[in-house]
C-alpha cells in the first residue's frame, strides 16, 4: 500500500486498529518513513472526553493529548510494509510536559521524530502545539508485536 499525502481518516483508519471515539488523529500532513510525522488533531466541542468544570472553558485532558501524540508516532511505525501485521504497544513515557491547556476550536499539530528505532522496539519524540505555541512535548518508548488472530471461543467477544 502506498501512501500519498495528506492521509485523511480513512487511510488512517487503514494503519491504526483505533476508531472513532479512540482514533484522535484527523489527518497526516507531513510524512519521512523512519524519521519523522506530522499529524492534525482538530479539538471539537462535542468529543465525549472533553474535561467540563461550571464557569470555565472546556480543556482537553492531557492524558488524551498524550495519546493523540502516541497515535501520530504508531501511524509512522506502522505504515511500514513489514510492520503492517503488527500491533504497536505503549510501553512508557519521559520527560512529558504540558505546557499549556487545549481547548475546544484548537487545531493541535502533532510532530513525532525517532529517536531511537529497532526491529520490535523504538523511542519516539513528541511534540504538540497550537499556534506554534507547545502544548506537550515528550519521549515514549513503544514495542513491536504480532497481530493476534481473534478467537471465536473467546466469552468476551460473543455478544
Amino acid at each position: 500500500m502506498e501512501h500519498t499525502l495528506p492521509f485523511d481518516y480513512a487511510a488512517i483508519e487503514r494503519i491504526l486498529p483505533h476508531r472513532y471515539p479512540f482514533l484522535l488523529v484527523d489527518r497526516i500532513i507531513e510524512f519521512e518513513p523512519d524519521k519523522r510525522i506530522v499529524g492534525v488533531k482538530n479539538v471539537s466541542l462535542n468529543e465525549r472526553y472533553l474535561a467540563h468544570r461550571p464557569g470555565q472553558r472546556p480543556v482537553l485532558p492531557p492524558t488524551i493529548l498524550t495519546e493523540a501524540v502516541a497515535q501520530v508516532g504508531a501511524i509512522m511505525i506502522l505504515a511500514k510494509p513489514e510492520n503492517r501485521e503488527k500491533l504497536i504497544y505503549f510501553m512508557g513515557i519521559e520527560r512529558v510536559r504540558y505546557r499549556r491547556p487545549v481547548h475546544p476550536g484548537d487545531v493541535v499539530v502533532i510532530e513525532a521524530s525517532v529517536r531511537r528505532l529497532r526491529s520490535r522496539m523504538g523511542m519516539l519524540r513528541g511534540v504538540a502545539r497550537v499556534e506554534g505555541r507547545i502544548v506537550v512535548e515528550g519521549q515514549m518508548t513503544f514495542a513491536l508485536g504480532p497481530l493476534a488472530p481473534l478467537d471465536p471461543n473467546n466469552p468476551a467477544l460473543q455478544a
